[in-house]
């Protein structure tokens, strides 16, 4: 047993009280500290049968005296809404998510081409994954977000008990990635749940996939772009990516009829009246499955093979499809033919950033000025909306827009 009979009653107090556990058992608690000491030392012995080295060990938790109350926080409290499906895409597939993909195709051709061509998945993809993950990189810069993976990780595995075997599991992988040399505990990070590096690998997924693309004897996914781009490519490649194929088509279905599940021919669906969008031949007789995301009166999908290689990476088809539509616009194929089906007009990227200053000009947003609506600003939209007098929908629509500009 790794969490003591103390701390487990401390947690379930805590639990039944609904309090913070950022609040009641701070970093310098010392029955915390004690707690936590004892846990790390018989941790050794489970670290020494996986074959960590003492040196490894001691190195890893020299600053790790106590569980990190954040992780707790977020790992016990995760927000349990759901976004809408337009919100979800509009979030991740927009005009700045692609005009930065092009400049990251141009800026890393070289090292795109030759990843391409050793791994045989399509170098927008590996974008559109860099931009889902880290939004190209910006995310390693906040150090409000990347967090210590040993702390992390130990912090699961000790405090959190629906968190445990992840949190053991993944530590052992940490520790062995350190003794590896590839880097070094101070570089080490990643979010409260230990997603890693440009492209957000868990431990045992970089163990299983990392590569050392750039040749300079470490796997760094943290620092080497190259690195990171080539450790996606490969967990696709490894996980059935058909090189020169795409991950499914945007279709049109004829009204008043119902589909079968499962997968069917292309030529199948054809024949059962399903058109590809903008009228386009289907180049491939491939197998595809149909996926509707937001009912009848949103888009239509038809998914081949690489749709679920895309979701090896993340079992989600809101994130798989997310990756595709991404991949599709910064390599220039265009976007969907039929939008979501969303109560009001999409704002642009730039709108929504307006949207986001003029709310917090007028006293009702104090978030990042990011154009991504995320619970703060439709919040901050919902209190504005009362205030004005209109539906409290709390949606980022051109009405709340006009009305903030004083339309």
């Amino acid at each position: 047993m790794f969490v003591g009979d103390t701390a487990r009653r401390i947690f379930g107090f805590l639990r039944v009280a609904g309090l913070s556990l950022a609040m009641a058992l701070p970093a310098t608690s010392a029955l915390a500290d004690a707690g936590f000491q004892r846990w790390v030392s018989e941790f050794r012995g489970v670290a020494a049968q996986s074959g960590i080295s003492r040196a490894t060990f001691d190195r890893a938790f020299r600053n790790v005296t106590a569980p990190d109350p954040e992780v707790l926080e977020k790992a016990r409290y995760q927000p349990e809404f759901t976004a809408p499906v337009w919100d979800y895409f509009d979030n991740r597939v927009n005009e700045h998510s692609i005009a930065v993909g092009r400049q990251m195709a141009r800026q890393w051709k070289p090292w795109l081409d030759r990843i391409e061509r050793a791994y045989g998945v399509d170098r927008h993809i590996l974008l559109a994954i860099w931009s889902m993950e880290s939004n190209y990189g910006e995310v390693l810069k906040n150090q409000d977000i990347m967090r210590n993976v040993v702390r992390s990780l130990a912090t699961l595995a000790y405090a959190d008990s629906r968190r445990a075997k992840f949190g053991r599991q993944q530590l052992l992988a940490a520790l062995k990635i350190l003794q590896s040399g590839d880097i070094d505990e101070s570089h080490l990070t990643g979010s409260w749940a230990g997603a890693m590096g440009h492209t957000q690998f868990i431990p045992t997924s970089y163990l299983a996939y990392a590569v050392d693309a750039d040749g300079n004897g470490r796997r760094d996914i943290w620092n080497s772009v190259p690195d990171a781009l080539a450790t996606a490519a490969n967990l696709l490649r490894k996980n059935g990516w058909q090189s020169g194929r795409t991950w499914g088509y945007e279709v049109s279905l004829p009204a008043g009829r119902k589909f079968p599940g499962g997968s069917m021919s292309l030529g199948k669906w054809q024949s059962i009246g399903v058109v590809r969008a903008r009228n386009k031949p289907f180049p491939s007789n491939d197998n595809a499955e149909l996926k509707v995301l937001d009912g009848r009166e949103g888009p239509a999908f038809l998914m081949t093979k690489n749709f679920f290689v895309l979701k090896r990476y993340n079992n989600s088809d809101r994130y798989a499809l997310a990756v595709g539509l991404l991949a599709d616009e910064i390599a220039g194929h265009g976007g969907l033919v039929r939008d979501w089906n969303r109560p009001f007009t999409r704002l642009s990227f730039q709108e929504t950033q307006e949207l986001q200053q003029r709310l917090t000009a007028h006293g009702y947003y104090d978030g990042k000025i990011d154009g991504k609506i995320g619970q703060g600003s439709r919040a901050a939209i919902k209190a504005f909306q009362a205030r004005a007098g209109i539906a409290q929908d709390g949606h980022p629509s051109r009405e709340v827009l006009n009305v903030l500009r004083g339309r």
